[in-house]
């Protein structure tokens, strides 16, 4: 029975998942994430309950819950994988192959909510200005430029490797962004960083790559990059001045967000640099801002 749908399965996904990238204009993370996602619940299905994606029913997805639980998956990615398999519901229930999504009756964990990570500005600013960390070869000025652009654009991952090199506006002080359902943004930046990234142009010119591109960051060989490679970077800059256990670019979009909130910007104006579709992702950082007037009362009140 399993080897009957198999095939529609795998029909089933790839359409699914061109309709995400085609029409929903999702990431190429975000695919990865779907698929991964699908694959996992069609294993679970499949096996046991020889089950096609179009005969679930929602005492199944349940029974799917429970199974994630028992196997140590947290709460928070729980809710990833069941807002996936809604999508995926709804979209073949659009397709008229399901006559309801057998989702919309599960109820995913309990997810506590956790304080965005930040990194403190002065420590940002040691390394950043840190000579023994970075020198003048290309490598070194590109891995800094990217961390400025983090920390002073609060761009994601997958937007500052999007980057072209026509999209810095090097007289306006602005920095043209391609987000999320690839709605474009103006973000600005300072004088100082756009004169940084002009003379990081002007040395990136200088390189003999074999390879032409309008990426504006590159490998050390001149290609285009990918994500785990700057992951792996910002990890490695951002464990010489924080012992947290996040070190990753969004807490660097996280850091530039919450210096923004303490020093009084506007929540929409916030919102609108960040690329946030509602207020509401943008409120999460005014509990930091709240802690942060916590521990500065009990330091300075003689009664805390």
């Amino acid at each position: 029975m399993y080897l009957d749908f198999e095939d529609q399965g795998i029909m089933l996904k790839a359409r699914f998942i061109q309709y995400i990238s085609e029409q929903k204009k999702y990431s190429a993370h975000t695919q990865t994430a779907y698929a991964q996602d699908l694959l996992q619940f069609e294993d679970f299905i499949t096996s046991r309950y020889e089950l096609s994606f179009e005969a679930v029913q929602h005492v199944h997805a349940r029974e799917y819950i429970v199974y994630l639980m028992e196997e140590g998956i947290g709460a928070s990615s729980i809710s990833r994988k069941l807002s996936t398999l809604r999508s995926f519901y709804k979209y073949l229930q659009r397709q008229g192959l399901v006559s309801k999504n057998p989702m919309l009756l599960v109820k995913a964990p309990k997810v506590a909510k956790k304080l965005p990570v930040f990194v403190d500005e002065q420590k940002m600013d040691e390394l950043l200005d840190s000579e023994v960390v970075f020198d003048d070869s290309f490598p070194s000025v590109r891995d800094k430029m990217m961390m400025e652009l983090f920390f002073g654009t609060g761009i994601r991952l997958s937007e500052l490797i999007g980057l072209k090199e026509s999209d810095l506006s090097i007289y306006n002080h602005t920095v043209r962004v391609l987000g999320k359902g690839n709605k474009e943004r103006i973000v600005p930046i300072t004088p100082q960083l756009s004169a940084q990234l002009k003379a990081y142009l002007d040395l990136k010119q200088l390189q003999d790559f074999n390879t032409a591109t309008a990426s504006l960051f590159v490998t050390d060989k001149g290609e285009p990059l990918y994500a785990k490679y700057v992951y792996n970077k910002v990890k490695h800059y951002l464990a010489l001045v924080s012992t947290q256990d996040k070190r990753s670019p969004h807490v660097l979009r996280h850091s530039y967000a919450t210096s923004l909130l303490n020093r009084g910007a506007d929540l929409n104006a916030i919102k609108e640099l960040l690329g946030h579709a509602s207020l509401a992702a943008t409120q999460v950082y005014t509990h930091n801002s709240i802690e942060r007037l916590k521990s500065i009362y009990k330091q300075a009140h003689p009664k805390a």
